[in-house]
């Protein structure tokens, strides 16, 4: 009968450990795949932040021109 609840012991830490050792592959993998997303993300709003300034800079050389077109134009 002791070898019995022994045997049962054995069994429910192999159990425990095979489910601790999946469980941490599981999570190891999610965390990586987050990181990921994460750097994207923040390629993704570099690139969006470099095109807002690009775009700004357009506007202000556009507006210069305009201006200054407009100038000879009245001269």
């Amino acid at each position: 009968m002791n070898d019995q609840s022994l045997d049962a012991r054995h069994i429910a830490r192999e159990q425990e450990s095979r489910i601790t050792a999946a469980a941490t592959i599981g999570l190891n993998a999610a965390k990586a795949l987050l990181n990921c997303q994460a750097s994207m993300l923040r390629l993704w709003a570099d690139n969006v932040e470099l095109a807002a300034h690009n775009y700004e800079k357009g506007i202000e050389a556009l507006g210069a021109s305009v201006e200054q077109q407009s100038r000879q134009h009245a001269a």
